[in-house]
Order: C-alpha cells, then sequence, then structure tokens
C-alpha cells in the first residue's frame, strides 16, 4: 500500500508538471515532450489504481490537464431528526456526502450548495465550514491530489425522496442515522462524516 501511494504521489506530480508546461509554454516541442509526460502519468495511475487506460484518459479534460492540486466541496446535509444524507455513486456504487469539483466564479459554498442540488434535487443552505481535509492523509480514493472543503448544511425543504437529479453521477441517496450508516462508504467520507456529526451536535 505504501508503494502505490508513492506511485501515485510521483504521478500526480508529473500531472502538475505537465499541465503547468502545457498552460505556459509556447513552444511546440516543449508541448509535444509536455503531452508525453501526461501519458507516463495516465500509465502509472492505470498501472496502480488496476484501471485500464481507457478509462484513465477520460480524467485528461476535467482532471490531468488542471495544474494544481484540485479543490472540492462535499455538503454534510444532515436534518432536525439527526439523518445525514448520502448518495450511492454511481462509478464505485459506495456511499458519500454528496458533492464535486468547485468551478470557476463560484464561492466554495455557493459550489456545495450546487453540487447538492445537482446530485440529489434538495435545496439547502450551508450553516458552517467544518473543515479542509488534505486527501492524502484522509484516504481519499480518488488517485490525484485534492483539497476538500467540508460544509455543515441543512435542508431548507425536508425530504426524502430517493430520486437523483443527475443519474450519471447517483444510483440513489437516503438519509441515515448515526447508527446505522450503511456498510460501503467511501473510504475519505468514513473518516469525515463523524467530524460532521460532531460539529452538527454543538448546534444542538
Amino acid at each position: 500500500m505504501q508503494l502505490e501511494r508513492r506511485l501515485l504521489s510521483w504521478a500526480d506530480k508529473l500531472r502538475d508538471i505537465s499541465a503547468y508546461g502545457q498552460k505556459f509554454t509556447t513552444n511546440f516541442y516543449d508541448k509535444e515532450n509536455y503531452s508525453k509526460i501526461q501519458e507516463i502519468t495516465l500509465e502509472i495511475i492505470a498501472f496502480t489504481t488496476n484501471t485500464s487506460q481507457e478509462e484513465i484518459k477520460s480524467l485528461t479534460l476535467p482532471y490531468l490537464s488542471r495544474p494544481g492540486p484540485l479543490i472540492g466541496g462535499d455538503g454534510a446535509v444532515i436534518n432536525s431528526k439527526g439523518e445525514i444524507l448520502l448518495i450511492q455513486r454511481t462509478d464505485n456504487q459506495l456511499w458519500a456526502m454528496p458533492g464535486g469539483l468547485l468551478g470557476v466564479g463560484e464561492t466554495p459554498a455557493e459550489g456545495v450548495l450546487r453540487e447538492i442540488f445537482e446530485e440529489t434535487g434538495i435545496e439547502c443552505q450551508v450553516i458552517e465550514l467544518i473543515g479542509i481535509f488534505d486527501s492524502r492523509f484522509w484516504q481519499t480514493s480518488f488517485p490525484l491530489h485534492m483539497y476538500h472543503l467540508l460544509f455543515l448544511c441543512s435542508p431548507i425543504k425536508s425530504s426524502h425522496s430517493r430520486i437523483a437529479t443527475n443519474h450519471l453521477e447517483t444510483l440513489t441517496l437516503d438519509w441515515f442515522k448515526e447508527s446505522s450508516l450503511p456498510d460501503k462508504i467511501d473510504p475519505g467520507h468514513i473518516l469525515r462524516i463523524p467530524k460532521a456529526l460532531q460539529v452538527w451536535r454543538g448546534y444542538q
């Protein structure tokens, strides 16, 4: 496991070098070499995660071409009963708090509220920033370096709907008590959910 983490860390650094190089260089040959570095990155990530290169290539535009660590936002949506809203992801079938990459032109809070609504159809309000979590130390399954901004949120309209608005990302959704969380939770979320519930209890 330690070797896999080191390989992914090296690949991520190569990704960053390639992304910065392609962004700023005007030399054709340099661009070609940076593209080759990106191809090596793809091969390392595919080999280390036991994923096909075709699947990894789908990450090129949204992820691998971006310089610097990625920034994502998650919403810990907790209702008045103390139940937390979780989605079952389409890509790995694991349960997680709704969230995603933050976009240009929106605040982190706005981005998280957008992601929550896109993935669940539930309107929320942000209560507090719980914390910023470095993916390298919080067991995130995503192979690239990312900072997760976790916000405590509350639903504006009470809903127990299991119909998600974005079936490309969400298989289903549900509300869970802390004592009855689903078995298959995304690794990073296993650690962050208790933090969210702890902060929520401070408001009660």
